[in-house]
């Protein structure tokens, strides 16, 4: 089951996909639609077609983000331990291969379109959450087990050098 989790700067970024959506393109797909409608048939009207098209896709993802704003808890504090992976932290692992990944551990609707982010529900992520810089953790995945030592723990903004 999925964390309704979010950070700030998510929930900052879901408002204002929001905020587009329905201040700016719903209306300007609405004159496109009552335009083309005007011109008479529409069943074989291509421009009606694919805004009306457009405007249901507008209208679902609106009432998803809508109830999505509502449920999610948006998390801002800092832990008072900053060693600790908690949730927000920005953190770098590391296997036996010389692999090393560096991502974020953030809310499942923060993951898209970025590849330095985890969502808090995933395997990984639920194996470091509570530990710390020099750990070694098991990650439990479909494909068998895996273990990944901690570099770094960090929080706030990301450095530049990762």
């Amino acid at each position: 089951m999925r964390k309704n989790l979010i950070t700030k700067a998510g929930m900052l970024r879901l408002k204002d996909e929001l905020n587009q959506l329905w201040r700016v393109e719903r209306p300007e797909v609405t004159k496109k639609v009552s335009w083309a409608a005007s011109l008479g048939d529409r069943s074989e009207n291509a421009d009606y077609q694919y805004n009306k098209k457009r405007l249901r896709e507008i209208d679902r993802r609106v009432r998803y983000l809508s109830k999505r704003v509502e449920e999610l808890q948006v998390v801002d504090a800092l832990p008072d331990n900053k060693h600790k992976i908690f949730f927000g932290a920005f953190v770098e692992v590391e296997n036996d291969n010389g692999d090393v990944r560096s991502f974020q551990i953030v809310g499942y609707d923060e993951i898209f379109d970025r590849k330095d982010a985890i969502s808090v529900d995933s395997p990984m992520a639920v194996a470091l959450l509570q530990k710390e810089e020099g750990d070694e953790v098991i990650v439990r995945t479909p494909d068998g087990q895996a273990v990944w030592y901690i570099n770094r723990v960090r929080y706030g903004v990301l450095e530049a050098a990762h």
